[in-house]
């Protein structure tokens, strides 16, 4: 049997630790216990957890669509930035996917995840595309928020739900 999924996280960000990007990665579907395992690691190391979408929106609301789309980026670092920690659990990415804000999230993150390390939760899958890579996704090719990505440089723990009986 697999490690629990928080113990997993702690080693790869471990492992992160003198990357370029200190990226962790937790992707797997909705309802698969991606928040609890993020919160449960938050308590071992003493780390802030933070529901991106309701942070970000937050400070949003007072901008116009065009002006939302230009400070995604620089909202987003100020909101990890207030914690002063060097270690970030970001919850809830899900608005930096949203079309009307014409972001690139992988980007993001990792630009967030040059000056600290971020452990982001992804409700996407990582599969094998048939050839030597693997392949991170988020929603389903012709949905709007739709992403592919290349997942050979990315650190990331996955957590597979155990069948329903």
């Amino acid at each position: 049997m697999a490690d629990p999924l928080p113990d997993q996280i702690i080693r790869k960000i471990d492992e992160v630790k003198d990357g370029y990007h200190r990226l962790v990665l937790v992707v797997a579907p909705e309802g698969a216990g991606k928040t609890a395992a993020l919160h449960t690691v938050g308590e071992r190391l003493g780390a802030p957890c933070i529901n991106l979408n309701l942070e970000l929106s937050r400070r949003l609301l007072d901008l116009t669509e065009r002006q939302r789309s230009l400070h995604v980026q620089e909202l987003v670092e100020e909101v990890v930035a207030e914690t002063g920690a060097s270690l970030v659990l970001l919850d809830n990415i899900e608005i930096l996917f949203d079309p009307k804000l014409q972001q690139k999230p992988l980007r993001c993150l990792q630009q967030l995840a040059r000056r600290r390390t971020v452990v982001a939760t992804w409700g996407g899958a990582v599969a094998d595309d048939g050839a030597i890579s693997a392949v991170l996704t988020y929603a389903t090719p012709g949905h709007p928020e739709y992403r592919r990505y290349s997942a050979n440089d990315l650190t990331i723990v996955t957590q597979v739900m155990a069948p329903i009986a």
